[in-house]
């Protein structure tokens, strides 16, 4: 196996050694250097990782309405150039301090992985500003971005959403219906998240579906506090990511801000729920993800619905739970469009 193995800036080189594991590749560049008599420190290592080419998609499925990249978002997005109408953005909350939560009735650590690890003000900030910067370079002037997050990282995206131009339209709050217990009981158990809607332009007009979200509200304006519950337990049948939101939410996210056909865009995919709800929906989807493991949940559940009824099924229960409306209906609401292809994918 060929593997990268960074080195920090004060030697900015990376070099690629064949290795058995990440710790053999680090061994493998640490003799290179000691037989050039230059000693390396653990300090000196940023990452290593499996060299693999970034330029082919993980997987495709046979519509071409789902393509799944592997890599870093900003590193991908600058490969090719291509107008997308929606973003779906569900980054890092930077909150896995190593505490304690309930799920499932199971007392569990507080640790997704080494992506949520906190992080300073300052470094939340320019993490932020760089994927804003790098997906805002690749939507439409009327598209629409969807940023979900909590107290831990929302402030730093609204504050980097205004300095590069976006206009914000609103903050949902989504209340859980069912969120896990606080077990500590010493403060207001946490059961909402913040879903910022902006517009990539102030002058130019988004779309709004206004008239499908008063209708699935009962014939009132829909208003910006959502009560929705989290991911139920049929949505976990491919495996569950840390982080994974509810197909109901996405739903009515891509619902409300696009029509059939469009582009939508998740440059943090992880299970890809919103390349789902997506497809489900009518939606072409590109999704980027770095994590092997989450590539492979992805395309599980995206070959999990061409099977017709297992698709009927999915469609089912998101209109018994209010999110969409019943498939008789649902397609017959809006005309199908082509928004055309990404040149960067059909070439391959």
């Amino acid at each position: 196996m060929k593997y990268n193995v960074t080195i920090n800036e004060t030697l900015a080189r990376t070099l690629q050694v064949e290795a058995d594991s990440p710790k053999d590749a680090e061994s493998a560049v640490n003799r290179l250097y000691l037989n050039s008599g230059i000693i390396l420190s653990a300090d000196d290592y940023v990452s290593t990782e499996i060299a693999v080419d970034r330029s082919q998609p993980y997987y495709k499925s046979p519509s071409n309405d789902f393509t799944l990249i592997q890599g870093d978002c900003n590193a991908t997005l600058s490969k090719f150039s291509f107008g997308f109408d929606m973003v779906f953005a569900d980054p890092p909350y930077f909150l896995s301090s190593g505490g304690i939560s309930c799920q499932s009735g199971r007392v569990v650590c507080v640790n997704k992985g080494e992506w949520d690890k906190p992080k300073t003000p300052q470094e939340m900030d320019a993490f932020n500003l760089r994927w804003l910067t790098s997906v805002r370079s690749h939507m439409k002037d009327n598209a629409t971005i969807w940023i979900s997050g909590t107290y831990h990282n929302i402030f730093s995206v609204q504050q980097q959403l205004v300095r590069l131009g976006f206009k914000i339209l609103n903050v949902v709050t989504w209340a859980k219906t069912n969120p896990p217990p606080n077990i500590s009981c010493r403060y207001f158990t946490y059961s909402t998240e913040f879903i910022i809607w902006a517009r990539k332009s102030a002058k130019v007009p988004h779309y709004f579906n206004y008239d499908l979200m008063k209708r699935l509200n009962g014939d009132k304006q829909m208003t910006d506090v959502w009560h929705l519950p989290a991911i139920a337990r049929w949505e976990k049948s491919c495996g569950k990511h840390p982080t994974q939101k509810p197909l109901g939410l996405l739903a009515r996210i891509i619902e409300a801000s696009t029509k059939p056909g469009a582009w939508v865009l998740d440059p943090f995919s992880g299970s890809s729920t919103t390349g789902i709800a997506a497809n489900l929906l009518g939606r072409k989807f590109l999704g980027l993800e770095i994590e092997e493991e989450y590539l492979a949940m992805s395309r599980a559940r995206r070959e999990e619905i061409e099977n017709a009824d297992v698709r009927t099924d999915y469609l089912r229960r998101l209109a018994k739970s209010g999110s969409i409306l019943p498939p008789d209906d649902l397609f017959a609401a809006e005309p199908q469009q082509d928004y055309g292809k990404i040149p960067w994918l059909e070439e391959r």
